[in-house]
């Protein structure tokens, strides 16, 4: 075989190629690199994978038996006698909260080694492909040049790679792992055990005593985001197209005084809205005094009026960003296509309807996909307007205007039911990805993508 033909060699076939040195590098790391004289290279697997068999006897088996059981020793007291006297001592048990999150952390650990494991066996096809084309063979320093030549990038990557892994990785497998265990307020850590019990958490969400909240809060919270979503986007180009009209004068004072929201935080105007519509707002206390209403309206009060209370404060906040966007989309159209519909008679309303809305909705469509699933999870809002409220008794650590993020919110913090917040999350990103798979593959922009 050629070098080429040996570099992209399967395994199996290289170690039945292979000469003494490759064939023992499958067992002993780095080997074949000292053989034929790259002693650094060598060494460094030589020394990763001794490291690695000390781990995997002194912690790794411990902590993979540990995250298997969960513990075995709860906390307690026992009596102990000290000179002759008996005293009440606190006996240390296990933390099945460590116990878990120390063998999802063996088991990254052991994904990085087998990752490590295997560049070795490429180095020793690599050596292998070289020594049979008659070419020389690099030392570390040559080594180093193609990597910090042609690989500078995967080197770079190494350090945020390992960030990834310990704060993005971890926590997630933890999270999905905590939806099959009972860990809720009354298996608290680490006084009390929590144990593996399979999918009984998921039957509570979608059978059991969770369902009656779970079902409703889901419903809610889909036309929500079709509410939250479609209000902002229509509007905003609305807005846009008026900022826009020919003729209208001090078109950049306009824009600036509808960004101007923006510039706000965003909490802060949730804060002043619900001062605003409280029952003893400013709002209520205009009206009553113009006479128009007798008693004050429960715009946050009531659950019907809290939801399109919510609706209406939300499109205060995202209008301007669509029509920000929008606005440089109208300006950049063709103005061609508009000048020849109406030379031919088009009306604005026909123009709109058949050129320049199908052009911005062509082109926002991956951003309204975006905004959607923005919206699925807009815990600002719901937390800072309502709280969630008003209270409903048939929910469960739930109010009539809560999200389902708001919910795992309350769940975690207040309940302290992380395997029912756990369950939670995962159908929430499931519903996420599922519905923006499915939206941005069936979009215009996306087919006219694949297309080209």
């Amino acid at each position: 075989m050629t070098q080429s033909s040996y570099d992209n060699a399967s395994m199996v076939q290289v170690f039945k190629d292979g000469t003494w040195d490759v064939k023992l590098s499958f067992l002993v790391m780095g080997l074949s690199n000292l053989v034929n004289k790259q002693f650094i290279k060598g060494l460094l697997f030589l020394f990763s994978e001794i490291a690695f068999l000390i781990a995997f006897a002194v912690q790794i088996i411990p902590a993979i038996g540990g995250m298997i059981t969960l513990g075995t020793q709860e906390q307690g007291e026992a009596i102990k006698k000290v000179n002759g006297l008996e005293i009440t001592v606190q006996v240390a048990g296990d933390n099945s909260m460590l116990m878990l999150i120390f063998g999802l952390a063996s088991l990254i650990f052991c994904a990085v080694f087998a990752y490590i494991y295997w560049c070795n066996l490429k180095s020793a096809r690599h050596l292998m492909a070289l020594k049979q084309s008659g070419q020389k063979i690099p030392n570390f320093v040559e080594d180093f040049k193609t990597l910090a030549d042609g690989r500078f990038h995967m080197g770079l990557m190494s350090i945020p790679l390992i960030g990834v892994l310990l704060f993005t990785i971890l926590p997630l497998i933890y999270m999905i792992c905590l939806a099959f265990t009972n860990f809720d307020h009354k298996h608290p850590a680490p006084k009390s055990l929590f144990d593996w019990v399979g999918f009984s958490s998921f039957g509570d969400v979608f059978s059991g005593r969770m369902a009656s909240t779970f079902f409703p809060l889901l419903g809610w919270t889909l036309i929500w985001a079709v509410a939250a979503t479609a209000t902002t986007f229509f509007f905003g180009i609305v807005l846009a197209l008026l900022l826009n009209t020919k003729g209208l004068k001090y078109k950049k004072v306009w824009r600036t005084l509808f960004v101007i929201t923006i510039a706000v935080p965003q909490f802060v105007s949730l804060l002043l809205m619900r001062n605003f519509l409280n029952d003893n707002g400013p709002l209520n206390g205009l009206l009553q005094s113009l006479h128009l209403i007798q008693h004050p309206i429960p715009f946050l009060s009531d659950p019907v009026w809290a939801k399109f209370s919510i609706i209406l404060v939300n499109m205060w906040i995202g209008i301007p960003f669509t029509m920000l966007v929008a606005t440089g989309i109208i300006m950049n159209l063709p103005s061609e296509q508009i000048e020849a519909a109406e030379i031919d008679g088009a009306s604005k309303l026909q123009i709109f309807k058949s050129i320049t809305f199908p052009q911005i909705l062509l082109i926002m469509a991956p951003s309204l996909i975006q905004q959607f699933i923005g919206n699925i999870n807009n815990f600002n809002v719901i937390y800072f307007l309502t709280g969630g409220g008003p209270t409903n008794s048939s929910y469960y650590q739930a109010g009539s205007t809560d999200l389902l993020v708001t919910w795992l919110y309350k769940l975690t913090v207040s309940a302290k039911d992380y395997n029912l917040a756990s369950v939670i999350g995962i159908l929430i990103f499931a519903i996420s990805a599922a519905f923006s798979l499915l939206a941005y593959t069936r979009s215009a922009s996306f087919k006219e993508g694949t297309a080209k």
